[in-house]
């Protein structure tokens, strides 16, 4: 079977109702991105909980899939009148042939080498090197597969970190990436919360993936009070991969589980929400910027 894509040039008045439309008609999926992607005048938007909604791009392009034999035409003067236009938008049509779904998307999906000792690998490939620690991780339902260059920032601050013997929290697991990083580069507990059930069911799955044995590593969606909680803190290590509003209201919760001493990673933050996120946590950590990539940053502190 083959499919046909119809991609259309509109504007962010009509490019909602415009989807809608498609989807009525039969479109089996449609799609609505910046027209103007991986070029110089690329729009970024970013929203985080709790803030407004950034819009839509000034010039979107929408992309609708539609079966083989579909009479686009008669599908385009449809969507035109249903969304209020006068006539229909630019557009074009390709064709998208019958395909091994699953080999081209895990073609998208190869090994990445965080250090000189620690790589993240998809199941179906390869191991790279043998020698070094290989974390086996596929694209799943949770955030996390090492390709964010905010999970990248925190799998190379654990793998320095951690010496050997630290009990760590994961604040916001995911996939489990980190977690399971931290142990396989020497941590002697991890607890991983996510308040997202699927995200610790997949936790589950990927740390019995790593042969991750139960006694060490443990994933719940609440958060409670471990040993030595009262005497400041049980964890020597914090790390949470969220984004800056999160980051901000959990500053609490976050700063009572370190011990006095022990260290604080945050990331999920844009550079330019770095100082904000900082403030939150600087009566209680000395903060840091820690390192950057791609206009995310890593920000890190030690508990006083």
């Amino acid at each position: 079977m083959s499919w046909i894509s119809v991609i259309i040039k509109t504007d962010s008045m009509h490019v909602e109702a415009l989807s809608d439309a498609m989807l009525a008609l039969g479109a089996l999926s449609t799609d609505i991105h910046d027209s103007a992607a991986g070029t110089e005048y690329e729009q970024p938007l970013f929203g985080e909980p709790g803030e407004p909604s950034a819009g839509i791009w000034l010039a979107p392009e929408l992309t609708a899939l539609f079966k083989g034999d579909t009479d686009t035409s008669a599908v385009m003067r449809a969507a035109a009148e249903a969304a209020g236009l006068s006539a229909p938008p630019s557009y074009h049509i390709e064709y998208v042939e019958e395909q091994d779904w699953v080999r081209v998307t895990q073609s998208q999906f190869n090994p990445i080498r965080i250090s000189s000792r620690l790589w993240v690998v998809p199941s179906w490939h390869e191991i790279p090197d043998p020698a070094a620690i290989n974390l086996i991780l596929d694209p799943g339902l949770a955030f996390g597969t090492g390709t964010h260059p905010s999970t990248g920032l925190c799998l190379e601050w654990l793998d320095e970190t951690l010496h050997g013997g630290e009990d760590v929290l994961d604040y916001g697991c995911g996939s489990g990436i980190l977690a399971i990083a931290a142990l396989k580069v020497g941590a002697r507990r991890v607890v991983g919360i996510d308040i997202d059930s699927q995200a610790v069911e997949a936790s589950r799955q990927n740390a019995r993936l790593n042969q991750c044995a139960e006694t060490e590593i443990a994933f719940h969606t609440q958060m409670t009070d471990q040993a030595g909680a009262e005497h400041g803190g049980w964890a020597d290590v914090v790390v949470a991969n969220i984004l800056a509003n999160p980051l901000i209201m959990l500053a609490p919760i976050l700063t009572h589980a370190v011990r006095r001493g022990g260290s604080i990673a945050l990331s999920g933050i844009l550079a330019e929400q770095a100082e904000e996120v900082m403030q939150a946590y600087r009566q209680s950590h000395d903060m840091h910027i820690a390192r950057n990539r791609e206009g995310w940053v890593l920000l890190t502190g030690t508990r006083k």
